[in-house]
């Protein structure tokens, strides 16, 4: 009997839709072993590893670029468009070699968080090509106007062409594509006890204060770590090697780890508004601290998904880089709504799967 294979093909941006995707190719290869998982993307092994303990293929392929950024708040319009003109250019050879690979590994499905290509390849392959995201890149694109405008045409109608999307919370409408079915939150679950993770990192700070501050894959560059000062008592721990040694910053170097396994003895996470982060603090019920993008589309509908289903505090850029941060010293606001959010997505997007390949493999 032919193995099930999955070409799982993942933006180029930052590590949030690297994370979140590994996380349910995790569930798939847990609930279903015989599954081959082909994960297309720039990110680092490494980093997949952390989500994905069982085999699978690591293609090292790019197919979209996200927006490019100095940091985890700075972006360069101007680079990014002449990268996607390229990419516009490059389409057909993009998709001829992809589907030349697709065909001699015998894919059997592609899904794709959110590279706009992928159902272009799905097409040409003559398989089906489903995706997930909270949001696509045209509604990014198109929020920038001007000569973004005729880019985020282009990719919507590439989305047109997607078989089936699973539509994650906190998103924007998705109108590109034809087929939507809503899930609930996706993301990675912790993997260590909260005596291991104590002792392991001297941690000794009582859980309201200890703060967990994250930033994605591209890091902050002017987090003002001079206020931790004012917390002697307390303990923040980060991710970022190049972070200043001071005496209550725990800096985790040690790959294995991710900000999720640490949600669970911290009273607050502070971060940027990120679909991955946001969504495992939610899960797990970690208290949000975040501050507003507005140069980034998405941003809007994360900031309203966690004033709605987790307790939260939302800062002015002022309060986060100039001021003391007092604001640890104030209570977090409670959600909105009074229902709890989904917390299914993956399992929910992995059974759909699973079920696509016992039905026609």
């Amino acid at each position: 009997m032919k193995r099930p294979i999955l070409y799982i093909a993942i933006t180029n941006h930052g590590f949030g839709h690297a994370t979140r995707t590994a996380s349910v190719a995790a569930t798939i290869q847990k609930l279903y072993p015989e599954v081959l998982l082909i994960m297309v993307t720039t990110a680092p092994r490494w980093l997949l590893e952390c989500y994905i303990e069982g085999d699978f293929i690591h293609r090292q392929r790019a197919f979209d670029l996200g927006v490019i950024q100095s940091d985890s708040l700075n972006m360069d319009k101007e680079a990014t468009l002449a990268k996607l003109r390229e990419i516009k250019k490059q389409q057909n050879s993009l998709i001829s070699s992809e589907v030349n690979f697709i065909r001699q590994n015998r894919v059997d499905l592609i899904f794709a968080d959110i590279p706009f290509l992928a159902p272009l390849f799905a097409k040409a392959a003559g398989i089906p090509c489903w995706m997930m995201s909270n949001f696509g890149w045209d509604f990014i694109y198109r929020d920038w106007g001007g000569e973004f405008v005729a880019i985020a045409d282009w990719i919507s109608e590439c989305y047109s062409e997607c078989d089936r999307l699973f539509r994650l919370p906190f998103h924007e409408p998705l109108s590109a594509f034809p087929n939507i079915t809503d899930v609930g939150l996706t993301g990675g679950s912790p993997r260590y006890s909260d005596e291991e993770l104590r002792s392991t990192w001297g941690i000794t700070a009582p859980k309201d204060k200890t703060i967990l501050l994250t930033f994605g894959g591209l890091g902050l560059q002017q987090i003002p770590y001079d206020n931790l000062k004012n917390f002697p008592d307390w303990q923040f721990i980060i991710f970022d090697k190049s972070a200043p040694d001071l005496p209550n910053l725990i800096k985790i170097t040690d790959r294995k780890y991710r900000p999720v396994d640490f949600m669970p003895i911290c009273g607050r996470v502070i971060s940027k508004p990120g679909y991955g982060t946001f969504s495992e603090a939610t899960l797990l019920d970690t208290p949000l601290v975040t501050i507003p993008r507005d140069d980034f589309a998405e941003a809007a509908f994360l900031l309203q998904g966690i004033v709605n289903y987790n307790s939260h505090q939302i800062l002015t850029p002022e309060e986060f880089f100039d001021g003391n941060w007092d604001f640890l010293s104030q209570p977090v606001q409670p959600p909105k709504e009074t229902q709890p959010i989904a917390k299914d997505g993956n399992v929910a997007i992995a059974k759909s799967i699973i079920n696509y390949f016992q039905l026609n493999i």
